[in-house]
């Protein structure tokens, strides 16, 4: 709960109606790229080229039905979403959807106790 004091009145705000917006700026392929090639000493297009090619074979992997486990980091691994109802609101009705895989990633605990440790809670 927020509380605000303006011209000497109380204002409570309840935090799940007016939700404080944080902006952050997220890691992009661009970025990415940019810092490997740094490390590294190599050209950005011949970086770009690497990264484009492990994303698409994450990605061919996951459509053939297989998981990538990468020791360290996390697996990409496919999951199986159940059949279920849903409902169309907006006209009243309910709707079949059927089951269906999705790609998910799982991190591996090295990775999650990193973050765990490293990164404060907002």
């Amino acid at each position: 709960m927020l509380i605000f004091n303006y011209d000497l009145k109380l204002y409570i705000c309840n935090p799940k109606k007016d939700r404080i917006h944080i902006k952050f700026n997220p890691m992009t392929k661009a970025d990415i790229v940019t810092k490997i090639s740094e490390k590294l000493g190599i050209e950005k297009g011949d970086v770009q080229a690497t990264v484009e090619a492990f994303m698409e074979e994450v990605k061919l992997s996951l459509e053939a039905g297989e998981d990538v486990f990468l020791r360290g980091f996390g697996s990409f691994i496919i999951k199986t979403r159940a059949e279920k109802t849903g409902r169309n609101i907006s006209k009243n009705t309910t709707i079949k959807i059927p089951a269906h895989n999705i790609p998910s990633f799982k991190p591996a605990k090295v990775f999650v106790e990193g973050v765990k440790n490293n990164v404060k809670v907002k």
